[in-house]
């Protein structure tokens, strides 16, 4: 059976298939020893060649994985700089998975790596609209006037930064705790619609994608997906 060129690219786990559209259009991929540049091409997996920057390109077993991310870490497998990375807590072997959107360096909890394109894009892609949780620890006190506030959102930069739902578990002088849910996710977010209110984060730790919970995984710990977490997460969106 054909499938597109970026789809077969992305189940081979090379590149996720916003990816895989670039790098057919930069000349990059070659079917049985030509270069391709239409993202409408197909190829059969079964009896095509194909390869990315002269590399084969095979289908592999598809891998889906929750991390607990620490802070301090990128969410990405190399960095130039030196720098903590994801990739860094991974098995070796699987250097082929990259991570399902991104939490920022300072922040920390649940993320997903896979091999698996149309998994990818399918939690990520606005569209798509997977809710995402997160325990947020604000400096001081929070009141209610502020969970208002970001709910009706904040301009910030030409973006409207706003969350899908915003409760206060605690909250005295020194520090409160929130709740937060986000359909889609900006850049940093809650943090630059926190700022934009006068208020600075301490903490914040994503806890919850989808229906998946975070739960007791240790922090910088993984563990694999099951078939059923996986069903639930792609019926519900």
């Amino acid at each position: 059976m054909q499938v597109r060129l970026q789809k077969f690219l992305a189940d081979a786990g090379a590149v996720s298939r916003r990816a895989g559209e670039l790098c057919i259009r930069e000349g990059q991929v070659c079917v049985n020893g030509q270069v391709v540049t239409a993202l409408g091409t197909k190829v059969d997996p079964a009896t095509d060649r194909v390869t990315l920057d002269g590399q084969p390109v095979k289908v592999r077993r598809k891998l889906y994985v929750a991390l607990h991310k620490p802070p301090g870490y990128l969410c990405t497998r190399n960095d130039p700089e030196g720098r903590l990375t994801i990739g860094e807590l991974l098995p070796r072997e699987w250097d082929n998975l990259y991570n399902v959107g991104r939490l920022d360096r300072e922040s920390e909890g649940l993320i997903f790596v896979t091999n698996d394109g149309d998994f990818c894009l399918k939690l990520t892609h606005p569209r798509y609209g997977i809710r995402k949780t997160y325990e947020v620890t604000v400096r001081g006190r929070v009141e209610a006037s502020v969970t208002a506030r970001m709910l009706h959102g904040v301009r910030d930069c030409g973006d409207l930064l706003k969350v899908e739902k915003a409760r206060i578990i605690t909250a005295n002088n020194s520090h409160s705790l929130l709740e937060v849910e986000l359909a889609e996710g900006k850049n940093r977010e809650i943090r630059r619609l926190l700022a934009a209110l006068g208020l600075n984060v301490a903490r914040l730790r994503r806890v919850k994608i989808g229906a998946i919970k975070l739960g007791e995984l240790p922090i910088g710990k993984w563990r694999t997906l099951t078939e059923t977490e996986i069903k639930t997460l792609l019926s519900s969106l």
